[in-house]
């Protein structure tokens, strides 16, 4: 389809996937974020030393907030995006309770005056994902741009919701897909050009995923098969 087709198009689904989600009553949510706090948790224990940026929740999405507290409890600084003018990067400015807060754009909370960080990793929410990792966002691009204008690309986790699943976005040459996708049903990495799951670790046991911080290869995590545990190497 040309440019005008996709917009129009991404216009279309980012509305419907939005609608589904906020349709979710406050149980529902509550469960997911309790489930994708879990496997974030479990699987990458190294963003509890990491500078970490996340997203204040709106209209239904992930609100990382809870496990935002919880890492920073255990050493990891917490920053949120800022928006400094249309079509520019974001910044990030460290954020924790008490620090001042301005409303933005969507009258999304940012940090006003604290100190700008680059962060190692960042929890993205997502309208949409699809099977090769590409992020339906809000449309405006900003993430895509930021993530490009970084020397040093962080890991970038994405966090949604099984029901905003899609066959492809139609990824076009800016969209850059997610390291790794976190939904409430447990955790995916991006394997070449398409997802693979790994499940979640096994209840009670650390994961043997490496911190996405630490930008290792030889990441081994845990595939579930059946009653099988299997310790992958690459």
């Amino acid at each position: 389809m040309d440019q005008i087709d996709l917009l129009r198009w991404r216009k279309t689904e980012r509305a419907r996937l939005i609608s589904a989600r906020e349709a979710l009553d406050a149980a529902t949510l509550e469960d997911f974020r309790r489930r994708i706090d879990r496997s974030l948790e479990r699987s990458f224990p190294g963003l509890a030393g990491a500078r970490l940026a996340f997203c204040w929740p709106i209209r239904g999405e992930y609100d990382a907030r809870y496990i935002a507290r919880t890492l920073r409890e255990r050493g990891a600084l917490t920053a949120l995006p800022v928006v400094v003018a249309p079509k520019r990067p974001l910044i990030f400015r460290e954020w924790h309770p008490g620090v001042e807060l301005a409303k933005g754009v969507l009258d999304i909370p940012y940090p006003a005056n604290s100190r700008e960080l680059v962060p190692d990793a960042v929890l993205l929410p997502m309208n949409g994902w699809d099977e090769q990792g590409y992020r339906l966002g809000y449309g405006g691009g900003f993430f895509d741009r930021t993530l490009e204008s970084l020397a040093k690309k962080p890991a970038v986790i994405g966090v949604s919701y099984e029901l905003a699943r899609m066959k492809t976005i139609d990824p076009q040459k800016w969209d850059i897909p997610m390291d790794w996708i976190v939904t409430e049903r447990g955790v995916y990495r991006r394997d070449g050009d398409k997802l693979a799951f790994l499940g979640e670790p096994p209840a009670g046991e650390p994961s043997r995923l490496a911190s996405p911080v630490c930008y290792a290869n030889e990441i081994a995590p845990y595939k579930t098969h059946k009653h099988q545990t299997i310790k992958r190497n690459h």
